[in-house]
């Protein structure tokens, strides 16, 4: 009787250590990267898309869809994809076990209803000498600078000995708007220089201008966005014409600013 007992107790001892191994080994391989693949077509037609760009928000890993309209990212479970098309709605996938499991999945993109609006078209009127219509021509006092490759100018900010005031007041005052959003956006600001190194984002980013990508990648929102470009003295202008990759560097230098300045 005795014998049988222990020997139930090593059986039951053995089928737990082998429940655990096997949870450990799906623990891990759940933890390490994987890819995912998947197709893009036309939800209307079932027409293939490609050149769809797509981020992995979670690891900061970008791609696009080939000419046959598959694609292949680095990705884990509870991942989020973000796809993003000219004249289609974006949307955003979350990796499930069973798409790494089974492989392939189709994702079928909505294109978009574009209203369009009435352009109201202002005449200059000019007289011909030179010295009084270029007495008409607006005066702009933004400071801007050019990037080698770029096809537009950044603009440094507001470079005189007052606008560095709106950082450093912020240091030491919590109420402030960009404490708030440097402080409490730690994990969003410190993706930053993760972005920033990757080719195909920032290849992304400098081709759009409506900051959808920008905004889940830093998880916020459009107003959040131009309310820490207005604190960091960047100007109208800029923050309505600048693309969303000099709209990331502008935050980018802002943020780091603060970080040397709160240091000291």
């Amino acid at each position: 009787m005795k014998a049988i007992q222990q020997l139930t107790l090593l059986l039951f001892l053995l089928i737990t250590s082998i429940s655990l191994a096997q949870e450990n080994n799906n623990s891990t391989e759940n933890s390490k990267s994987t890819s995912v693949f998947g197709k893009i077509l036309n939800a209307k037609n079932d027409s293939i898309i490609s050149n769809v760009n797509i981020v992995n928000l979670n690891q900061v890993k970008g791609t696009i869809s080939t000419e046959s309209g598959s694609f292949k990212i680095p990705a884990r479970v509870n991942d989020t994809l973000f796809f993003s098309y000219i004249g289609f709605e974006t949307i955003t996938v979350k990796v499930t076990e069973d798409w790494l499991k089974f492989g392939d999945v189709t994702i079928s993109m909505t294109e978009k209803g574009i209203a369009l609006e009435e352009i109201d078209i202002k005449v200059v009127a000019l007289t011909g000498f030179l010295e009084i219509d270029a007495r008409k021509a607006p005066i702009y006092n933004n400071r801007r600078y050019s990037i080698s490759g770029l096809p537009k100018a950044y603009e440094a900010g507001n470079d005189e000995p007052g606008a560095v005031t709106k950082v450093l007041g912020s240091i030491f005052n919590p109420a402030d708007f960009l404490y708030n959003v440097f402080g409490k956006k730690g994990t969003s600001m410190r993706k930053l220089r993760q972005i920033k190194e990757q080719d195909e984002i920032r290849n992304l980013l400098q081709s759009k201008y409506d900051r959808e990508t920008l905004m889940n990648l830093l998880q916020m929102d459009k107003v959040s966005i131009d309310a820490i470009l207005r604190n960091c003295q960047y100007s109208k202008s800029f923050i309505e014409t600048a693309n969303d990759l000099q709209i990331l560097d502008a935050i980018s230098e802002c943020y780091e600013e603060y970080k040397v300045l709160k240091r000291n």
